[in-house]
């Protein structure tokens, strides 16, 4: 029986957008042992995928506030005895950053990657003994699937499956309510405050609306939205698989490309996307549910086109 570790650790996004391989490898290898090396907060997430047997969680982004301290230190060493524990047949690392080829090259077994012309930084090719090319310009749930496919010896031939069962996961309310996501890291992909106070109030007598947040700062912003349009809801912060079951109960989700948004995609979640700093090609949500994507990079949607795709979808 093969025993194969993934190693995709972050963001969010990025981890939803290798759901499809893992469902692939599982069918394409079903008596096989899969674990899976990720960031501690997206881990919840990770064990709501029925494919994976085992969760290694890692807090790079933690250890980072904090490098050089007695206790990171221990709790680094701690990690990488973790990886060490274990003997793999195959170590796919999709992520292709320096630090992830760091952590590959930890793990005993055959290390495979992406190629010095498919990684997004080449030197993280070095660290591998199996290299693959994969063509940079598809979107990033077809190249976590191929390399995937190559590393374990089958090619995807399916549309993506995601592996997350909306109906199981179930939903935190009998109410109808909608998810305005306009948290995102980067300020280019922000959707303008304006906009989204002036859909919400279209909405808000129909819907309970909920604007969900991350970090300090995106709970300033949500709180600011919310305290403009009455009917609108700040919920509390929780666990990534508290916020699937949030997000699985909704009747609908607008956002920007952002993880959760494409975290609802892959539920099955009517979604309106809203693109404005980056490509739909290379990152757009994927899902079997009803989806809408407007916009561009440098080319936000309008109020208006929003209501619309949204009147569209839950109709």
């Amino acid at each position: 029986m093969a025993n194969i570790l993934f190693i995709k650790t972050s963001s969010l996004g990025d981890v939803v957008h290798h759901m499809p391989a893992l469902t692939d490898a599982r069918k394409a290898h079903p008596d096989a042992t899969f674990s899976w090396l990720v960031e501690e907060a997206f881990a919840p997430l990770v064990r709501l995928h029925p494919a994976i047997d085992t969760v290694i969680p890692v807090a790079s982004r933690r250890w980072r506030k904090s490098l050089y301290a007695p206790a990171t230190i221990a709790e680094i060493r701690a990690s990488f005895r973790d990886i060490r524990a274990q003997r793999y047949d195959e170590i796919v690392d999709t992520q292709g950053l320096l630090r992830t080829a760091i952590l590959t090259r930890a793990a005993r077994g055959m290390r495979h990657g992406y190629d010095a012309s498919s990684v997004r930084e080449p030197l993280a090719s070095l660290f591998y003994d199996v290299r693959h090319r994969v063509e940079r310009d598809m979107h990033a749930v077809e190249r976590n699937r191929i390399l995937s496919g190559l590393a374990l010896g089958y090619a995807p031939d399916e549309a993506p499956d995601f592996g997350l069962d909306r109906a199981r996961i179930g939903k935190d309310s009998t109410s109808r309510y909608g998810l305005l996501l306009h948290a995102t890291a980067r300020r280019e992909k922000q959707w303008p405050d304006a906009d989204w106070i002036a859909f919400a109030k279209l909405f808000a007598q129909r819907f309970e609306l909920l604007i969900p947040w991350g970090t300090e700062a995106e709970r300033a912003r949500s709180e600011y939205i919310a305290a403009a349009v009455p009917g609108t809801r700040v919920p509390d912060r929780a666990p990534l698989d508290q916020v699937a079951k949030l997000i699985a109960g909704a009747q609908f989700v607008v956002g920007v490309d952002t993880g959760l948004l494409h975290l609802a995609a892959a539920l099955g979640v009517p979604v309106v996307a809203i693109f404005a700093g980056s490509k739909p090609a290379l990152t757009g949500p994927m899902g079997r549910g009803r989806l809408s994507i407007l916009g561009d990079d440098g080319k936000p949607p309008s109020v208006d086109s929003v209501v619309e795709a949204v009147e569209t979808i839950i109709r």
